[in-house]
This record gives structure tokens, C-alpha cells and sequence, in this order.
């Protein structure tokens, strides 16, 4: 018998197992435990890293929520300011954009209130009532979509153009009469749910828009300055003539009645 021969003999009667050995190396639970899981003093370093970068951050979110809000506001004022005149001229009537909240100087901390209302009417007869009944009597009078409420909104000053090349600073020049912010309340106010609005913008069949009423004439534009506020305060900072700050002046063409937004 040759030797593989009986080899494989021997085998087939029998042989021990040929078994991989395999090597591990065992590592106590405990000690992994430890590896994997955090311990107490690092979770605090890291909640207090967290809480110093709201600390820091804070501010920038205040900042964009004060942004949005102006934003919004201007979009919305003139958004009612072009209803009222597309009304107008599409119905040959008068139309009226009331304002009423906080309204007024900068400097005046009591007209600040951080809260304004917007409201439109209109003629139901077409004609011009002040002019012709001395007032703006509600039986006339039909309101025009929503009273409209804006919040951490100011309607103030919005300083005069320097004239340095931005879109903002070039702006028309408007006159004190011709700013809600610091025109006089017009004789022939109206109310639309329980809120007296006392500054108002008129639009003619034409799309002419005149300000305040009474001796008042057509002018070559009129504003409305909105400026973000932090309750009942101003969220700007004044610099000589100029308010500086998250800014928009709103300016109607009193001849056309357009209306272009500036934005600082």
C-alpha cells in the first residue's frame, strides 16, 4: 500500500478534525462602556458652548425677524394703497386708505405703541363727501376688504434725502404736511370697526391721490415712512437728519398715484 493511500485510509476511519483556530481578544464590558458614553463633565462643557452661542446669535434673530417685519408692513401698505386706487378708478368713486395707531414723530416716545391699523373706504355714491357734506357720513360710506393690523410697525420719520447715490437717500423730497408720520388729522375722519382713522389717503376716479383733505391740494408725491419697533420702542438710531436702521419710505405720486417702495 502506498503511503497517501493508506493516509487517506486512516482518515476515512477517522482522523482528527483540522479546525481553523481563531484568536480573540476580549475586551471587558465596563471598559467599553466607558469608551462610548459621554461622562458628566464633558455633557456640561458642552451645554454651556450651547448656551454662550444663543447668548451670541440672539441678536442676529432679532434682527431678522425685525427685517421681515418691515418688509411685510411696506408690502402691505402698499398693497392697500394700490386697491384703494384701482378701486377707485374702476368704480368712478372716491376712495380713502386710512391710517390710525401708532403714528407720528420719532421723537415723540408717546405715539409709539409698536401696533398700527390700516383700513379702506369708498364712496357709494361717487362723489367726494367731505367736499360735499363737510364730513365723511359711515351711511356713504362702504369698507373695502379687512381693517388690516400691523405689528411691531411705526409710521414716523423717515429723515430727509442725502442724496448719496443710493435708491433710498435719492428719493423725492416730501414736505411735512404730506407725511402721515407728521401731517396734521384731517377734519373728515371715519371709522370702520370701532377705530377712528384720523390720517388718510384719498385716491380720485382719476387715480389722483391727495393727503389730509380740506385746503389741502395735489402735490407731487406724499409718504409713509414705516420703521420696525421692539414693543414701544424704535428699532433705529438716529445720526444727524438720518434715521438709520431697517427703513422704508413709501411714496405715492399724487398726479398718478403710483407707488414705489425705498428701502434702506
Amino acid at each position: 500500500m502506498f503511503p497517501q493511500e493508506a493516509s487517506d485510509r486512516l482518515c476515512a476511519d477517522g482522523c482528527p478534525s483540522r479546525r481553523a483556530i481563531r484568536f480573540t481578544t476580549s475586551i471587558p464590558l465596563k471598559q467599553r462602556e466607558r469608551a462610548s458614553a459621554f461622562t458628566l463633565l464633558e455633557l456640561l462643557i458642552v451645554i454651556a458652548i450651547i448656551a454662550v452661542l444663543m447668548v451670541l446669535i440672539a441678536p442676529a434673530f432679532t434682527t431678522i425677524r425685525g427685517g421681515g417685519d418691515v418688509t411685510s408692513a411696506s408690502y402691505t401698505v402698499k398693497g392697500a394703497l394700490d386697491t384703494a386706487r384701482t378701486y377707485a378708478k374702476a368704480n368712478n368713486t372716491y376712495t380713502w386708505v386710512g391710517f390710525a395707531g401708532s403714528i407720528g414723530p420719532n421723537t415723540n416716545p408717546g405715539a409709539i405703541t409698536g401696533r398700527v391699523q390700516v383700513a379702506i373706504v369708498a364712496s357709494k355714491d361717487g362723489t367726494n363727501l367731505w367736499s360735499a357734506n363737510n364730513s365723511l357720513p359711515p351711511a356713504k360710506l362702504i369698507q373695502i376688504g379687512k381693517m388690516i393690523t400691523l405689528n411691531n410697525i411705526h409710521i414716523g420719520d423717515t429723515g430727509q434725502p442725502q442724496n448719496d447715490g443710493t435708491d433710498f437717500e435719492s428719493r423725492p423730497a416730501v414736505d411735512d404736511d404730506h407725511r402721515i408720520s407728521t401731517s396734521a388729522n384731517t377734519p373728515y375722519p371715519f371709522t370702520v370697526q370701532g377705530q377712528e382713522f384720523d390720517k388718510w389717503i384719498q385716491f380720485s376716479p382719476r387715480g389722483e391721490a391727495l393727503v389730509h383733505g380740506g385746503g389741502f391740494s395735489i402735490v407731487k408725491e406724499a409718504e409713509v415712512g414705516v420703521l420696525p419697533t421692539h414693543g414701544t420702542a424704535l428699532g433705529v438710531t438716529q445720526s444727524a437728519n438720518m434715521w438709520l436702521g431697517n427703513v422704508t419710505a413709501i411714496q405715492i405720486s399724487g398726479f398718478t398715484g403710483d407707488v414705489i417702495i425705498y428701502r434702506r
